[in-house]
Order: structure tokens, then sequence, then C-alpha cells
């Protein structure tokens, strides 16, 4: 049953994400705004917070997975962050370099790092660096900095319109509009002070990260049980193969 509508958007409300705890609710709108709402043990809502950082519609929020930090996405081109600071929440950072609308957001399972997508046909690497962090990249006070340490780019031919990090594997999936779902994985250099890219240069030489595509999906084979009908199977044997790297300490050809 509907226990509660929540009403104040402007125009479309266009996602909604709960925080780890629970407690809060962050909602975001083509009226431009994010929205935080707050649930007592009672189940009542109250807006906390509404945030009007972006100049353009919000497309998408999610939280980090272990902190109180947000993350939204915007038709300006940008991904800004929040955290409540004095009994408000503020923006934070703003993470520019995307030259068209940012659609979706995601934080990897660690939450040190975010990738967003855009209909500039990339998804960007964003990393968070802490005050006196060892690589030397500046912060300003206590504030961490993100800095984008790679940059997929050639492999969409359409706008990437949601990528999402798998927590158990760490592989990255696309979901773009040339029909094709993409997974990539992440390789390290086995020296750190010399890395090698396989996609983009990268400014910081102490961070190896390259992504390769590991996997394009243009057709799934869906076929329904006969009592099963409205639960159809959707077979991926590439998501298997993924599942069992994560089980097995082994090495497969693919």
């Amino acid at each position: 049953q509907c226990v509660t509508t929540l009403e104040g958007h402007e125009n479309e409300v266009k996602s909604v994400a709960w925080a780890p705890s629970g407690t809060l609710l962050a909602t975001c709108s083509r009226d431009k705004s994010v929205w935080v709402w707050e649930v007592d043990e009672e189940e009542e809502y109250e807006c906390v917070s509404v945030l009007n950082s972006h100049t353009q519609d919000v497309k998408h929020v999610v939280w980090h997975p272990n902190q109180e930090l947000l993350a939204s996405a915007s038709y300006d081109d940008t991904v800004k962050l929040y955290h409540e600071e004095e009994d408000d929440w503020v923006c934070c950072a703003t993470l520019e370099g995307h030259e068209s609308t940012v659609w979706s957001v995601a934080f990897d399972r660690s939450g040190e790092r975010l990738a967003s997508c855009s209909d500039d046909k990339t998804v960007r690497i964003w990393r968070r660096y802490k005050p006196g962090n060892e690589e030397g990249v500046a912060c300003s006070g206590t504030d961490p900095t993100w800095k984008c340490i790679c940059n997929l780019s050639g492999y969409h031919t359409r706008t990437i319109y949601d990528v999402a990090w798998c927590h158990l594997t760490g592989a990255l999936a696309t979901a773009c509009g040339d029909d094709a779902i993409r997974v990539f994985e992440e390789s390290t250099s086995s020296d750190p002070q010399q890395p090698t890219f396989g996609l983009t240069a990268h400014n910081s030489p102490r961070q190896a990260v390259t992504l390769h595509c590991s996997a394009s999906v243009l057709r799934t084979s869906v076929e329904a049980e006969p009592s099963r009908k409205k639960r159809p199977r959707v077979s991926f044997s590439r998501h298997m193969s993924l599942m069992a790297r994560a089980v097995f300490p082994v090495s497969f050809l693919e």
C-alpha cells in the first residue's frame, strides 16, 4: 500500500535514492533542484534541505555506500556532491569535464571512486583524494578533492544513459543508446611507478588504472517457462564468468 506521497517539486521527479542508514531519501527533478527528506521512527517525512546548485534539470541522485554523501548528475554537464554541514546540506564539490548532459553516476564499493556517464558518449572515473594524500593532489582546507583519473571514450556511439559498479567483482557496466550493454574490467599495473594506460593519458603517476571493455552484449536470450511466463529468464554467460572470478582464485581464458 502507498504509505505516503511527497510533494514539493515543481516539475518531473527524475530519480530517488535512499541513504545507507535508511533515514534519508534524496530526490531530484526537472525543476533543477535536489531535495533531502528525513524519515523518523514513525515514518513521518520532512524535507530538511532543498539544494539548488544545478543550473539545469537534475537527472540522477545516488548516495555514497557507507557515508551520508550525496551525488547528483545534471543536464548542466556537471556532477555535484553534497554533505551535511552545521545542520544544513551544502554542495561540497562540482565535477566538471563532461561536454554534455550527465545522465547517471555510481559509486564503487569503497566509495572512493565515482563513475559518471554522459551524452558526450564517455564514462569518467573520479577518485577522491583526502588532504595530505601521498599523490600530492592539492586539497582545499579539510575538504577532499575529486579528480578524474580515467576517461573511457571510443566504445560507445551514442548517449550513455546509465552506469553501475558491481560491488562484488568491481566490474563496471554501461547502458547505451546504441542498443548495447558494455562491461568493463579494471586492470592494475604490476609497477605502480610506471603505469600504462590503454585508453587515455593519466595525470597521477601513482594511480595505475586502466579499464578494458571485456564484453559487449547486443542481444540476450529470453525464454519463459510454461509455469513462469511472467518471470522471463535472461541468460548472461558473461555474468556467470564474472561471478566465477570472484569466487575462484584462478585465471580464466576467454
